[in-house]
């Protein structure tokens, strides 16, 4: 019974960080490039109380008794499936269809991926247009280069198919910059560490980054401007999962409540 105490705390501890998930989930349901999470959950030890050995009347038994000792989470991890499309006035507003990530330069100098595609111009102390996103990192191209215009480009400004930069210039002919938007893939996207605001890091988990325009065999991801990916979050599938969650909460509780009952009961015949 006292272990029964412990399994069941063990499984009120797991269901509190899935009801946890679950509300981040909830929480960012309008987030741009959000991606869903989802709590795994994995058995604990098990404790052997009886190993193979034979019956009183000398007949084999092949099987152990054995008792799991409760359960915890193994992992949160994300759900990597295309966000809805909703579309934007700004004409930096871009959106990938496809497995791959933007490349941004991090306060650190690092390179950091995102599927947030709210980007602006920022001008810089040398007049020159940088293209950054809404915390102000900057964007990096194919070659790992921060995005900037030419001085003469106006704001007419658009993005190919694969992210290619073109202006247009006095005579009204759209001019390349010869700058595209980077676009990366990996390997296992749900071991990309999360570092906040929807910025990923790669990780041993997730492997290197895969550079969609040199990587030969790769299926490339497309850019749409004029749209934003919104969160691939389920309102009602995370409500059913939260009452699904709550209920588990409860069935432990009562596994703890009912332990206890029995040892009062067991204290109670020495009576």
């Amino acid at each position: 019974m006292m272990r029964a105490l412990w399994t069941g705390a063990s499984g009120m501890k797991a269901q509190q960080t899935n009801v946890d998930t679950i509300a981040n989930n909830l929480a960012n349901v309008n987030t741009i490039g959000y991606k869903t999470q989802k709590s795994e959950f994995k058995s604990l030890l098990y404790q052997t109380l009886q190993e193979r050995t034979t019956t009183a009347n000398g007949e084999p038994k092949p099987t152990t008794a054995q008792v799991g000792l409760g359960a915890k989470i193994a992992a949160v991890n994300s759900i990597y499936t295309q966000g809805a499309q909703f579309s934007s006035d700004s004409k930096t507003a871009l959106m990938i269809n496809g497995q791959g990530f933007f490349s941004i330069q991090g306060d650190d100098g690092g390179v950091y991926y995102t599927r947030n595609g709210e980007f602006g111009w920022a001008m810089g102390a040398d007049g020159v247009r940088t293209l950054t996103d809404s915390m102000g990192h900057k964007v990096l191209d194919q070659q790992g280069v921060p995005i900037t215009l030419p001085n003469e480009a106006g704001n007419d400004i658009t993005f190919g198919t694969h992210g290619e930069l073109a202006y247009r210039n006095a005579q009204g002919n759209y001019v390349l910059t010869g700058q595209a938007v980077g676009l990366y893939q990996f390997a296992n996207p749900v071991g990309l560490e999360k570092r906040g605001n929807n910025i990923l890091a790669a990780s041993v988990a997730s492997g290197p980054a895969m550079n969609e325009a040199t990587t030969n065999g790769m299926v490339r991801s497309s850019v749409a401007q004029g749209f934003l990916e919104g969160s691939n979050v389920n309102v009602a599938d995370e409500m059913v999962n939260l009452i699904i969650a709550q209920r588990a909460y409860q069935m432990n509780s009562k596994a703890i409540t009912t332990s206890d009952t029995m040892l009062e009961e067991a204290n109670n015949l020495k009576r």
